[in-house]
């Protein structure tokens, strides 16, 4: 399905919006969760607009403490849950759709993505939930993904749009995850009609192992607002976006093509440092953020937002829930998914 639209009001909140934060909506103050789950409801359909304006909204003085409370609150911002698929981060599942946000250890930083831009459908909407506030760093950062498309550069923009981008992906026991995780399954056929069906090219090696490769359109259009998004893991996967002397012993171990990830342009070609760099810089320039207090919510437009986290020190807990799923054909994707490379 897609996103339902809400009317464009956003009376009842009253949206705080200072430079380099997400737009924070500070709620009244609240005796319990019974309370809270009450105005969050009434107040769904402008808390909805704005996060059409801004693209992200962080929710101030909810009073969750644990996931029972933050799944009450998902229920009643979001209306249709949405699945994982494809997964490619170790997570914590608590239940009822709520999962933590990460378990990458706390001194690796995640750069800009969208959430499964490589599938066909993906979550629409994300809820981000801080039960515990790290001592330092660890929020999780935003980026408006309308405002990338603006300041990448017109002709990486063009081609693009023209091949889409491909992503390959190499599963194992040593790096990332192994494909019988990734895909829930440990029967090969299993995996392999999910494969079929969901236009992702696979080959199984000699180890037991599986690579896989998909293209995707790196630009979508949103279903409700109409408007176009840079909407892809490129720069987030791409080797010369890792550090120098992590890609040389990834590289020294597994082999160019026996990396963990990796992207190209759809065409199959390499961009250069400078062009990757090009695309890294633009996130930078487009990432917001606010520091996480325990008990904050932060609904994330994963078509219009694009998030991260930085690294941190201290205990932190955050959780993620899912919703409001999104077919890719309903997105005008500029470029069709297919398992080969643009012009095969």
């Amino acid at each position: 399905m897609t996103i339902t639209a809400e009317p464009a009001t956003t009376a009842g909140i009253d949206p705080v919006r200072e430079p380099g934060k997400p737009v924070v909506v500070h709620t009244p103050a609240f005796t319990g969760m019974d309370e809270a789950v009450a105005w969050l409801t009434a107040q769904r359909a402008a808390i909805q607009a704005e996060l059409h304006r801004s693209g992200a909204v962080l929710l101030r003085g909810v009073p969750v403490g644990d996931a029972a409370g933050f799944a009450q609150a998902r229920d009643a911002l979001i209306r249709q849950r949405a699945g994982y698929k494809e997964k490619a981060t170790p997570r914590t599942d608590f239940g009822e759709g709520v999962f933590s946000s990460t378990d990458l250890p706390a001194i690796q930083p995640i750069r800009l993505h969208n959430e499964n831009s490589y599938t066909l459908d993906f979550p629409g909407v994300l809820l981000f939930g801080c039960i515990t506030a790290p001592r330092e760093g660890g929020a999780t950062t935003v980026g408006d993904m309308r405002q990338a498309l603006r300041l990448l550069p017109p002709e990486l923009v063009e081609r693009f749009a023209r091949a889409g981008w491909l992503l390959v992906r190499n599963y194992s026991e040593l790096a990332g995850l192994p494909w019988y995780k990734t895909f829930a399954t440990e029967d090969r056929s299993v995996a392999e009609v999910y494969c079929r069906d969901n236009t992702v090219g696979y080959e199984w090696l000699d180890d037991d192992s599986m690579r896989t490769r998909q293209r995707r359109s790196a630009i979508v259009t949103h279903p409700v607002t109409g408007e176009r998004s840079w909407f892809n893991h490129f720069a987030f996967w791409n080797s010369r976006t890792l550090d120098a002397d992590v890609r040389e012993v990834l590289e020294e171990t597994y082999g160019q093509d026996g990396l963990p990830f990796n992207t190209y342009l759809g065409d199959g070609s390499s961009l250069t440092d400078a062009e990757v760099d090009a695309v890294n810089a633009v996130y930078d320039q487009v990432t917001v953020r606010e520091t996480w207090q325990s008990g904050d919510l932060m609904l994330v437009d994963n078509i219009l937002c694009a998030h991260g986290r930085e690294s941190y020190k201290g205990d932190r807990k955050v959780l993620v829930a899912m919703g409001e799923p999104v077919a890719l054909a309903d997105c005008a994707p500029q470029t069709a998914p297919s398992t080969t490379v643009f012009g095969e």
